[in-house]
């Protein structure tokens, strides 16, 4: 497979497909597919030719969140950098969730941290039994800001709450029962269920589909200023930086338990 973060293919219809393309890692992100994926959804909410947008990931799994190498890396960056690298997953999780045209994720295998930002932001998320899901930032020491609004409006604050604090892992199930995904099919028809889905959405006016999507986005002030995200990063970049964010990132890095663990 191509070696480029994100493969962008598309089809007759004007159906696009964004495979997340780190296999090797789960395809967690850095900063390379953070910027390959955030220039792809630029310049496909321009092209009026696009009629949907889905996400896939490579390999085994859909996205395992961020690649934990890359966020100990960014710990030390000067300020100006370890910012943008922040600003980076607030960004691409903006763009996701303000796409003009309908977005799809089928997700299989292990969705974690970003991985579920990317799920909380589409419009028609899939799923299969073997996904996995967790909200894991905070067991490395750092924050799950950038996808934190993303998050409450696709579970509601009481279930965020518990995910994002407890880092628990869940499966399929449990997340069809908190509405992160809308339906969970066997391996052997999800695609059949994501082509019946797209042939629907097919039958709607594109710009229809665009109006709606914005009136709904605004009504629920779902739509980022500025200013929020640049408050959403700078959560997520000092956090990163505490002494916790570089001691979570080291004992994962070095495959044991953080100093502020305790056995029951």
């Amino acid at each position: 497979m191509s070696e480029a973060p994100v493969l962008i293919t598309r089809d007759a219809r004007g159906i696009v497909t964004a495979t997340l393309n780190r296999p090797a890692v789960g395809n967690a992100y850095n900063g390379a597919l953070l910027e390959a994926l955030i220039a792809g959804l630029e310049s496909l909410a321009r092209d009026a030719s696009v009629r949907a947008l889905v996400i896939r990931g490579a390999g085994r799994h859909f996205q395992a969140g961020a690649d934990l190498n890359w966020l100990a890396e960014a710990a030390d960056y000067a300020p100006e950098a370890a910012h943008a690298a922040s600003m980076g997953t607030v960004r691409a999780m903006q763009l996701l969730n303000e796409f003009p045209h309908p977005t799809f994720a089928v997700v299989k295998g292990a969705c974690f941290g970003g991985g579920a930002g990317i799920v909380c932001c589409v419009d028609v998320a899939l799923a299969t039994p073997d996904a996995q899901f967790g909200l894991t930032e905070v067991r490395v020491g750092v924050c799950p800001s950038p996808i934190s609004t993303h998050m409450i409006h696709a579970m509601g604050l009481r279930h965020a709450r518990r995910y994002a604090l407890t880092g628990e892992r869940f499966d399929a199930a449990e997340a069809l029962r908190i509405n992160l995904v809308h339906e969970v099919l066997t391996a052997d028809s999800i695609e059949a269920r994501l082509a019946h889905i797209l042939d629907e959405t097919m039958h709607a006016s594109p710009t229809a589909i665009t109006a709606t999507k914005d009136s709904m986005l605004g009504a629920a002030g779902l739509k980022l200023d500025a200013r929020e995200m640049a408050m959403l990063g700078h959560e997520s970049w000092m956090q990163r930086s505490s002494a916790e964010g570089r001691e979570g990132l080291a004992a994962f890095r070095q495959k044991r338990k953080p100093g502020w663990y305790q056995a029951g």
